[in-house]
């Protein structure tokens, strides 16, 4: 389980494809700390890292993987927020975060607002998710609280802290991310659906 909390931010050294499969060098401050058969969250993606050697690990991201996340459009060089799993003993700063990314967005609109910006996704609402006025979603891995929603999209604000230290410094619009959406929200809408 993650909180959706941003640990460090990491850049993406190497792609690797192999058959189906994409394996990715990440180069990031906690690389060194990780250890195989560790999930880490990826842009709000869990994946199991397969090797780690100094400075650096390794994922790999598969078929299904790369058709529901935008992990099939990294390229050496992007940035990529990361999180390792919440001991059992931590705080839980964030919302319940799986890892499990329901779908992909859109960035429509970025604004500077007086030292904070405010930021709009569109997404597709045949995937049959919702959003609900402050709720929790969580974007390329960060928890974040959702207003003005609709039934295809919503908006955040990010803080400095947040914009400076995940990649929603280069966010612009356009760009696609990885949603996961509220895991009781989705409960609740099942329930409600029987």
């Amino acid at each position: 389980m993650f909180t959706g909390i941003v640990e460090a931010v990491g850049k993406v050294e190497r792609i690797v494809t192999d058959q189906a499969n994409r394996h990715f060098c990440i180069s990031s401050p906690i690389s060194h700390e990780l250890r195989i058969d560790q999930s880490v969250l990826h842009n709000g993606v869990c994946l199991t890292v397969t090797k780690a050697e100094g400075g650096r690990h390794w994922i790999t991201a598969v078929d299904e993987t790369l058709r529901k996340t935008t992990l099939a459009n990294w390229k050496e060089g992007n940035l990529v927020n990361l999180e390792r799993a919440m001991p059992a003993s931590g705080r839980f700063d964030g919302h319940i975060v799986q890892g499990h990314v329901d779908q992909v967005g859109t960035c429509v609109r970025v604004q500077e607002v007086g030292g904070s910006w405010l930021v709009d996704f569109e997404y597709d609402p045949a995937g049959g998710n919702i959003t609900v006025e402050k709720g929790s979603i969580c974007i390329d891995g960060v928890s974040l609280t959702c207003f003005n929603t609709s039934a295809t999209g919503f908006r955040v604000t990010i803080i400095p802290y947040t914009f400076e230290n995940t990649n929603f410094k280069i966010l612009k619009p356009g760009d696609t991310v990885n949603l996961e959406f509220d895991i009781i929200g989705k409960y609740v809408q099942r329930l409600i659906k029987t």
